[in-house]
């Protein structure tokens, strides 16, 4: 056991692999490269070198073409490289050659992510919910894992224990997942009676991409102490914390982030997780504005949301964090190229797109506690309108109430992990 964990914590060198393709340009292959590397730190390896090949699509056989493998196996070869890491999800085709090739262990975006997901699942309903989606991954990739038998052909008087073993495998595997489902199943009839119990209370989701600052916002209007960490999905597990501004109490929950490219079948074995959302009677989505890509964030987030979610059209104040990280390069006055998103200033990006949605819009920096009253007062104002509708008798209280300054305190309510 002790060499086990030796193992686990041994910083594992890798490189990563893009294409630039007719759907994405170098500047989005160097972006997802960015994230993909970010991934990988987040998981324990440290990326030392990136290849990019530019092909109208990618090769069946080994993703990139014969020339760039040769240049990507020179390079493993000669600097101690254990693992090879590629942006987009690879066939078992594709992993069987480049594995022949390469030599060192073969990763793919969504093998990585799910490596991270295992690493950060704590409680019982999130390490159910990845291994559902491990095995869900493992399913079609099964034929690889008996490499050693592939001399077992088929056909008449040739019917092995190649065929075999590998039918008898996906049965189990397929067993293992519709009792994995079922468990999910059970815990989510759990979680409804749950949430049926909280009552009529308001219900704020905070919503967003990885690693915005989701659980630093939620530690500094509840007063708790969430898991935070500068990772990419340092959340998991879903909590739910009563908060209290002025008079009014509503239920705020810390949910999963959301990133580009994770395959849909991932995001579904976290039925119970996004639940939370679907039940929610407001949205926060929070925003790293620092972020070179945020706006592409937003729209990862939102397509989220209606493709999975069914939650786009619920009421949503925009919460544009890490203001205190926020930096841009004034351009020239003599220079005449086109002006870059590092070329744009706060004020500049308050008086975009963003001075049409004022009324649902706040500029904050969690770390700081930086326009977080605004935010509270906002909150404050949407939970009212949702709480006057369930008790339009409670007017008169607010009225009471209204002209006191905002604040947060925590109250005796048990988190709810996912």
């Amino acid at each position: 056991m002790k060499d086990l964990i030796i193992e686990k914590e041994t910083t594992e060198r890798t490189v990563l692999v893009g294409l630039i393709t007719q759907q994405q340009n170098e500047t989005k292959v160097n972006e997802y490269l960015d994230e993909l590397a970010f991934l990988a730190d987040t998981a324990g390896a440290v990326t030392v070198a990136r290849f990019v090949q530019k092909l109208d699509y990618p090769n069946p056989r080994t993703f990139v073409g014969k020339g760039k493998l040769d240049e990507i196996k020179e390079y493993v070869e000669n600097n101690d490289i254990g693992m090879v890491i590629f942006d987009d999800d690879l066939t078992t085709k594709q992993v069987s050659n480049i594995e022949k090739e390469l030599q060192v262990k073969i990763l793919d975006r969504t093998s990585l992510i799910l490596d991270i997901f295992a690493k950060r699942a704590q409680t019982a309903n999130a390490k159910t919910q990845v291994e559902l989606a491990q095995y869900q991954y493992l399913l079609p990739r099964l034929t690889r894992l008996w490499t050693h038998l592939e001399r077992q052909r088929g056909g008449i008087g040739m019917r092995g224990p190649g065929e075999t073993q590998i039918e008898t495998d996906r049965r189990i595997i397929l067993d293992k997942i519709a009792r994995l489902k079922e468990e999910l199943r059970n815990i989510d009839r759990q979680k409804s009676i749950q949430r049926k119990n909280r009552g009529k209370l308001t219900r704020v989701a905070l919503v967003g991409y990885t690693n915005v600052g989701k659980s630093t916002l939620m530690n500094l209007l509840s007063k708790s102490d969430v898991f935070a960490e500068n990772k990419l999905f340092a959340t998991l597990d879903t909590t739910v914390r009563k908060v209290i501004i002025d008079n009014l109490p509503f239920l705020l929950t810390d949910t999963v982030g959301f990133i580009r490219k994770l395959p849909t079948h991932l995001v579904d074995s976290f039925k119970s997780t996004l639940d939370e959302v679907r039940d929610a009677d407001i949205l926060v989505h929070v925003v790293d504005i620092s972020h070179p890509q945020f706006e592409e964030q937003i729209e990862v987030v939102n397509k989220t949301l209606r493709d999975i979610c069914g939650s786009a059209d619920k009421p949503m104040i925009m919460v544009f964090n890490k203001i205190d990280a926020f930096t841009y390069k004034p351009k020239d006055e003599d220079d005449l190229t086109p002006a870059t998103r590092e070329n744009v200033s706060l004020e500049e990006l308050k008086a975009s797109w963003m001075s049409r949605i004022t009324d649902n819009c706040v500029f904050i920096s969690a770390k700081t506690g930086q326009g977080v009253d605004e935010l509270k007062s906002m909150l404050y104002e949407k939970a009212k309108e949702v709480h006057l509708t369930r008790f339009p008798y409670n007017d008169f209280l607010f009225q009471k109430y209204d002209d006191i300054d905002t604040s947060a305190t925590e109250d005796a309510v048990e988190p709810t992990d996912m």
